[in-house]
């Protein structure tokens, strides 16, 4: 089965083609990155317009690296939630005027559910049941994987995803966006050496204002005195710590043997290895992405549309024509 998927949830454009949901024969990415750096983040009007702009080019960029026509495409799947409704819109609009045009079915696929098949790809072997650790800029969730198209929640963040703390303490400091691998890179130059607040519920729930603000007070007290190396690594292991310490404890009482890293601060190389060696020492099998597949990519969103596919969440798209973008998508439907 050839798919060809496409996501546009925030400030990439995204396209890509896959064969049988793990194979990626193309995976074209137009990224936005310098344009919303000057700003410090991503401005969504600007976000939209630059998807209108590339989407089409970056489509004909992935057929071409696939070598395949558009008469070769089977379904189109495409990220209709969560992420940025103006940017989802756009993909969304492409995904349904292609699929009308070609007469095939469309896919309507969740984001999330894409970052954690991002790891179908790097690992032919892996198959549900397992516990799944989504850490991103907009989410922090621990999910149960029941089945290829059935997720359950179990825990999440209460405040602020842990992506968005990074970005947060990145701008505190002085760095660029985008700031989590800024404040990975001045930790690796840094001790730990501030005590910073770590938040652990009865739940399997998170939270990340805490410590933000911990970071926040401290450089202003310290002002000019501040220890920007200590104070990013001392972040980024209390951060890593929570969320460890968390799945390892879900992973114990659920009884789980199999733990999944997915979204884009599972490109963060402490969280990495924490996770691996947690993994490890308790007898459990670990799965990490490719680096390639951490950050918004269509082949994940290709993977997750395949399997959505095959379970027979596939529409003709003259009985879809209102498939619409959901800014604030729950996984667990």
């Amino acid at each position: 089965m050839i798919g060809l998927s496409i996501e546009s949830s925030c400030d990439e454009t995204a396209v890509a083609i896959l064969n049988n949901g793990r194979e990626v024969l193309a995976n074209e990415i137009s990224s936005q990155i310098d344009i919303h750096k000057k700003y410090g983040g991503v401005v969504p009007e600007i976000a939209s317009r630059e998807h209108i702009a590339n989407i089409s080019y970056v489509v004909d960029s992935a057929l071409k690296k696939a070598n395949l026509k558009f008469s070769d495409i089977e379904y189109i799947g495409v990220t209709y939630g969560p992420g940025l409704v103006g940017a989802l819109l756009v993909g969304v609009s492409y995904a349904k005027s292609l699929a009308y045009s070609l007469n095939i079915p469309i896919v309507p696929t969740h984001h999330i559910a894409g970052h954690i098949a991002a790891n179908y790809i790097s690992y032919k072997e892996l198959e549900p049941p397992f516990l799944a650790l989504v850490v991103s800029g907009g989410h922090t969730h621990l999910i149960q994987v029941n089945e290829y198209t059935k997720f359950r929640v179990i825990g999440k963040t209460r405040d602020d995803a842990v992506g968005e703390a990074f970005d947060k303490v990145a701008r505190t400091v002085g760095l660029s966006y985008p700031g989590g691998p800024q404040v990975s890179k001045l930790a690796n130059k840094g001790k730990f050496t501030y005590n910073l607040p770590k938040t652990k519920f009865d739940n399997y729930d998170f939270s990340f204002s805490g410590i933000k603000t911990a970071v926040i007070n401290i450089a202003h007290k310290e002002g000019e005195n501040l220890r920007r190396e200590d104070i990013c690594k001392s972040f980024e292991e209390t951060v890593c710590t929570e969320l460890v310490e968390t799945t390892s404890r879900a992973m114990q009482e659920l009884n789980e043997k199999k733990i999944v890293l997915a979204g884009g601060v599972s490109a963060n190389l402490c969280l990495r290895e924490r996770l691996t060696n947690m993994a490890r020492d308790n007898g459990y099998a670990a799965y990490v992405p490719q680096l390639k597949y951490c950050t918004d990519n269509a082949a994940m969103i290709g993977s997750a549309a395949y399997y959505n596919f095959i379970n027979g969440k596939k529409y003709d798209i003259k009985e879809k024509l209102d498939l619409n973008a959901i800014a604030n998508l729950p996984i667990d439907l």
